[in-house]
């Protein structure tokens, strides 16, 4: 990692710790810019050592692994933590410019979000899944989120019936790679089937259906998913906000949106056009979020009707499907 980090001149690597414990030492002695955050470590794994990071500082931390498969339950309960986003470790058998070339774009990334420089690279299209024959479109539960997300989601629908008659779609700011694990992560942890927003598909009932991709997923006018690299300069990849429009040119009634913990503002302006448009719209509260900057977004413009912690949201959301 040092080796790609310092390739190009641009980063330098401020420290190194050998375990958890070692880490926390350095981090209240340095606060450096960025933490690369491994999750099997002696002592105090990542899992930990992030959430005691962030007790002291909302430093950015991404998690850089080499056995995300394997680690899935990890990971997303450190990004519950409040770490940002993960990727892959790069590998020694390629040159830094092609090994590094993932990590140093989610770093290019989170440097766009903070306001430093930075670029966001465009991701590639997903390729086309299953046409299933359109049917009467269910009422529709739209959810956003991002950094503390995943844990999140599962509070917010673990209480949520398995036969209820409402569709529920997720966008997480995710990298697609790791979106699967996500999605089977998120299936063992609540009643409702969850699957991945294929291209083609549409909501269902009772099911849960998550962004998989690193193009930004959108509704269509038949009702049917699909995915676009517009906006290219959208840095949430993929984006609530679009997701969020996409629902108010396309999807006929109303339904009800939440706009969960993340860092930036990415899905405030797109609930205030939701409810704007008869939507029912719920924000996470500043005290329950890992980050509060896309809810506070949407509080700020006047796009949340309730505002509320993720248990509250649940029962929210409960109370109205028999509505």
């Amino acid at each position: 990692m040092r080796r790609v980090l310092e390739h190009e001149g641009r980063h330098s690597v401020a420290w190194v710790a050998r375990d958890g414990q070692d880490a926390l030492a350095r981090f209240v002695a340095d606060q450096p810019d960025l933490v690369l955050m491994d999750l099997v470590m002696p002592l105090l794994d990542g899992v930990q050592t992030t959430k005691r990071m962030q007790a002291i500082s909302k430093c950015p931390i991404l998690i850089v692994t080499a056995d995300a498969g394997r680690s899935s339950g990890q990971i997303f309960e450190a990004m519950g933590y409040g770490a940002l986003d993960v990727v892959n470790l790069p590998v020694l058998t390629e040159p830094p410019e092609v090994s590094g070339r993932q990590l140093l774009q989610k770093i290019a990334t989170i440097e766009r979000l903070q306001g430093r420089s930075g670029s966001v690279p465009r991701p590639a299209r997903p390729g086309a899944g299953p046409t299933p024959v359109a049917r009467r479109r269910p009422p529709l539960i739209a959810i956003g989120s991002s950094t503390g997300g995943p844990k999140t989601l599962a509070t917010v629908l673990a209480p949520l019936p398995r036969q209820m008659g409402h569709a529920v779609v997720v966008v997480q700011h995710i990298d697609a790679q790791f979106a699967p694990g996500l999605v089977s992560w998120l299936d063992g942890q609540i009643a409702l089937t969850v699957r991945g927003a294929e291209v083609g598909m549409t909501p269902q009932a009772g099911t849960v259906s998550v962004a998989i991709s690193n193009d930004h997923l959108v509704i269509q006018a038949d009702g049917r998913f699909a995915y676009q690299a517009e906006p290219l300069e959208e840095p949430y990849r993929p984006s609530v906000d679009v997701f969020f429009r996409s629902l108010v040119k396309h999807w006929r009634d109303p339904g009800q949106a939440v706009l969960l913990t993340g860092m930036g503002r990415d899905g405030g302006k797109g609930m205030l056009e939701l409810r704007r448009a008869g939507w029912h719209t719920i924000a996470q509260d500043e005290a329950s979020c890992a980050v509060y900057g896309m809810p506070k977004a949407a509080v700020e413009l006047g796009g949340a009707i309730e505002v509320l912690p993720p248990e509250a949201i649940a029962r929210s959301l409960g109370q109205r499907l028999s509505r």
